[in-house]
């Protein structure tokens, strides 16, 4: 009786406010109809391109047959579970994409603090060369890393002509290297845009303080600007760190023998078109993608609130 009494309250509560926000009396009822007619678009938006593709996922992760969503297995979950191969395809993944998270947000920092704290020359252009990767695919980011370190490559060539040895032998772009190297410019102006904003509510009062004291330009930044910009900090790590684990088109091309979560979703749906496989992995992957977000919006505001 109390269960039903709950739904039927929680029921009368929701056409009530649904009634409000159709048909409002006063000015808080009518901004609530303004922000829900605003967000409108938002929520379309996230039912069929979020929730429904997530649900036809769970489907097919929990389906029995690969060629249509028949019947119910779990045995797409007892594989990804249970066999090592996808483990080692999550640490990987984990770890290679945290390397070069790290590599790109110290890179953004420096490159950030160059372009506020300084006045250089031609600096409308360093911005535009800065974000340029951000309007390049990952097939023509993987591109321009062959042109340069492939066996072709202008740096291979140059460097066999000087070193003697053979260009096949020297060769890097499908490496390891060659893929860590795509993933870092690619992330770098992420990286640099958001800690550009927060350089901007830098304290630049305390920054002449602590010079005026004797303090070096490293001490500074480590003991003034550092603390201030850390929120910052946090905020380009979870942009960059989501980005590097989305990245498909330029591992998918240079793959360095490294099988990555994308990587391996397209594998399962290439070869014998394992829906079940690639459906679970999925969820895993938009789950793990959805609580490292909250967890590092929840450090972010802790920063801000020390701060």
């Amino acid at each position: 009786m109390s269960v039903r009494t709950s739904m039927g309250d929680t029921l009368q509560r929701t056409l009530t406010i649904a009634h409000t926000v159709a048909f409002p009396t006063t000015e808080r009822e009518r901004e609530r109809r303004r922000i829900a007619v605003m967000c409108l678009p938002f929520l379309v938006l996230a039912v069929f391109a979020g929730f429904v593709p997530l649900a036809t996922m769970a489907r097919m992760s929990l389906s029995a047959e690969r060629l249509s969503n028949e019947g119910w297995s779990l045995e797409a979950w007892k594989t990804l579970t249970t066999d090592s191969t996808y483990w080692w395809i999550g640490f990987n993944t984990l770890w290679f994409a945290a390397a070069a998270t790290l590599v790109s947000v110290a890179v953004g920092v420096a490159i950030a603090h160059a372009l506020e704290k300084y006045s250089l020359p031609f600096e409308n252009a360093i911005v535009a060369v800065v974000s340029f990767p951000i309007a390049l695919p990952g097939i023509v980011v993987a591109f321009m890393v062959i042109v340069l370190l492939g066996r072709q490559g202008l740096i291979t060539q140059a460097i066999a002509v000087f070193s003697g040895e053979s260009a096949v032998s020297l060769a890097t772009a499908t490496t390891i290297g060659g893929l860590f190297l795509g993933y870092v410019y690619s992330l770098i102006p992420r990286a640099t845009m958001v800690l550009r904003g927060t350089y901007a509510e830098v304290n630049t009062d305390a920054e002449e303080a602590a010079r005026s004291l004797g303090a070096s330009p490293l001490e500074t930044f480590v003991r003034v600007t550092l603390p201030e910009i850390r929120p910052g900090i946090v905020a380009a790590c979870i942009l960059t760190y989501r980005s590097a684990l989305a990245i498909f088109g330029t591992v998918l091309i240079l793959q360095g023998g490294l099988v990555v979560v994308t990587l391996r979703i397209d594998r399962e749906l290439s070869i014998g078109f394992n829906s079940q496989m690639a459906g679970a992995i999925g969820l895993v992957y938009v789950a793990f993608l959805i609580a490292f977000t909250f967890v590092g919006l929840r450090f972010v505001r802790t920063d801000a609130v020390e701060i």
